[in-house]
């Protein structure tokens, strides 16, 4: 695990390097935006026990039909979930995140899937349970959520890491809805970070195990290391692919240049996964930029 200072550096190194880059190539940029959005849908859905594989999810959101019969609820949840992300790409810029924001998210996600509970908090008969951790108490969820929101904003000089991996925390411990809290809450991640001038992140599904013990660890302990940690790789993970194209670099796929540099395949991966060289997911495959 890389240590919190060096985690601090670097990510601020990866944003000085991304300001830099990005200057006039704003639509390649927002090509590369539009190009993540199946990816997110796929690994937030994924996470939650959706079917949809990629290449389903990106079928659906663009209207092509699929070989096989998927339920009306898992194809309003790809395309909703599409809809929320492609809105706060802009919005957060826009616009603070707040309560009246939350939940109008909460509504443009669970429209058409269920009604009766888009766009409000759980009412006061309505408590929910994830494994063994019950969520706040239905008469508590707005002060305590208003609070989360606080203790992000308090001190904007404090590490954007820890910042989101324990808001995240926060209000997935809340539970605030009756459906839809751990895709609101990866979508509320993106909103906090782009609002706050950084890339979005994706957390992918082959990270669900870690990304549950990271509640386990806090739920038990209240500590927030494997939420910070994700969230850190996730965000290297963003800058180097952004970089790698807006760089000019050619993009190749890890196993491509592991066998042009006759390196280990299988030690390239581990570095990746552990983001100490600069490589990224794209449509489930580790690449990197050369030049």
């Amino acid at each position: 695990m890389v240590a919190l200072s060096r985690q601090l550096s670097r990510i601020a190194a990866l944003r000085g390097r991304f300001y830099s880059a990005k200057v006039g190539k704003e639509q390649l940029l927002a090509t590369i935006d539009q190009a993540e959005v199946g990816e997110h849908v796929y690994n937030s859905n994924a996470i939650e026990n959706s079917t949809l594989s990629l290449e389903e999810t990106e079928k659906i959101l663009h209207q092509i039909n699929l070989d096989r019969f998927i339920s009306e609820r898992e194809i309003f949840e790809a395309r909703n979930l599409a809809r929320v992300v492609g809105y706060i790409s802009q919005k957060a810029l826009e616009k603070k995140l707040d309560q009246e924001m939350i939940l109008l998210l909460h509504r443009m996600l669970i429209s058409n899937i269920r009604d009766d509970i888009a766009g409000r908090f759980r009412l006061l008969n309505e408590w929910v349970r994830v494994g063994s951790h019950l969520g706040s108490a239905p008469a508590d969820i707005e002060t305590q959520v208003a609070a989360a929101l606080n203790r992000f904003e308090s001190d904007p000089t404090e590490s954007i890491v820890l910042r989101i991996a324990r808001f995240h925390l926060e209000f997935e411990s809340i539970h605030p809805f009756v459906d839809g809290n751990g895709r609101i809450g990866r979508v509320l991640m993106n909103y906090l970070l782009i609002r706050d001038g950084y890339a979005p992140i994706n957390i992918a599904f082959v990270d669900r195990s870690e990304y549950y013990d990271a509640f386990s660890e806090y739920h038990k302990r209240k500590h927030t290391k494997v939420m910070e940690t994700l969230v850190f790789r996730a965000l290297s993970c963003s800058y180097y692919k952004r970089l790698a194209y807006l760089e000019g670099r050619s993009v190749i796929t890890l196993n491509e240049y592991a066998k042009q540099r006759r390196l280990s395949h299988s030690n390239l991966i581990n570095k990746a996964k552990r983001q100490t060289i600069e490589a990224f997911i794209e449509h489930g495959v580790w690449k990197l930029g050369v030049e």
